[in-house]
């Protein structure tokens, strides 16, 4: 019960079916192509979702080869100004809108943006892939990379082997635009701030990257980022409570603690939803069998149909499904 207080943008999928990693859900359909779809797919925002855009936009190409796509990545917090001011189309946002954000847009729009919520990720937290180390707790974690715990070495989190035991940590983090450095902090850190000697990396492959070259570094990214380099540890709650790998059932249920939506912001009329003919298809797409393959396989887990039926109504597409 605890896992899923933590998880509160994700808990409500407790009680759906669970999709599993690589596989998305059956009911969901294929996509078939319109006609008078042209323009440009224009994405500002997260640096997690950069390549999910990107592959979206090469899926979307095969069945409107005019149609080109932009994509920036610079964090979640570009993604709503972008929007306001018309630099944008869409914005992915590895988190959700904080009220100031949302402010603002309302008070230029006279509405709230629409988040759509089209995959879900695990926050990994990444050891070398030679270190002992297995799992961590919640706790741990917030020890290791806030200012609520000492500067800590591997010894403290029970690591044994004497090429560890008294060596210190080396944090790789991300920088305060990003999505994923807001998530962790609330989630990882239990809303404490940041040590000052976490090492702020300009991308989640960076952090990655980091931890792989650095044999006594620890560092936290979407679990699609994972390369043979670096170990993504088991987490738990608390060091009473067993710890869970970072996969699809365990993230859906509550069990993996640090898992979230990606979203992808529009600004949709509330009564009219998507009129244009470029936006609504992309939806549709993103939402559809294709679509969520393309989820899976950028390293991440597809949403239930019943997800991807709310978030279409949301925008006024009738679904069949």
């Amino acid at each position: 019960m605890r896992a899923r207080k933590l998880l509160a943008s994700v808990a409500a999928l407790a009680a759906l079916p669970l999709v599993a990693m690589g596989v998305s859900d059956d009911k969901l359909p294929a996509y078939t192509s319109t006609s008078g779809v042209s323009g440009t797919i224009t994405s500002i925002g997260s640096d997690t979702m950069n390549n999910l855009m990107t592959l979206w936009g090469e899926e979307f190409s095969k069945f409107y080869p005019s149609v080109k796509t932009s994509v920036e990545g610079k964090g979640s917090s570009t993604a709503p100004p972008a929007l306001i001011e018309g630099q944008s189309n869409f914005g992915p946002m590895s988190r959700a809108m904080k009220s100031s954000e949302l402010d603002k847009f309302e008070a230029e729009f006279g509405y709230q943006p629409t988040a759509l919520r089209t995959g879900i990720d695990a926050l990994a937290v990444y050891v070398h892939k030679d270190c002992p180390l297995d799992e961590i707790s919640i706790t741990q974690i917030s020890e290791v990379f806030s200012v609520a715990g000492d500067d800590m070495t591997w010894g403290d989190l029970g690591v044994k082997d004497p090429a560890y035991r008294t060596r210190k940590i080396n944090m790789y983090g991300r920088n305060s635009a990003s999505g994923t450095y807001g998530f962790f902090k609330k989630v990882g850190l239990q809303g404490n701030d940041y040590k000052a000697s976490v090492k702020e990396q300009p991308g989640s492959s960076a952090v990655v990257q980091g931890v792989s070259n650095d044999r006594f570094g620890m560092g936290y990214s979407g679990l699609g980022y994972k390369t043979a380099g670096v170990k993504a540890l088991m987490v738990s709650i608390d060091d009473e409570e067993d710890a869970y790998p970072a996969d699809s059932e365990n993230s859906l249920s509550g069990d993996y603690p640090i898992a979230r939506f990606l979203y992808l912001y529009i600004n949709a009329d509330p009564e009219t939803g998507l009129s244009d003919p470029l936006r609504r298809e992309f939806v549709k797409l993103v939402f559809s069998k294709q679509g969520q393959e393309v989820v899976a396989k950028d390293g991440y887990f597809p949403v239930p149909a019943q997800v991807a039926r709310e978030d279409l109504e949301a925008v006024k597409i009738d679904v069949d499904f």
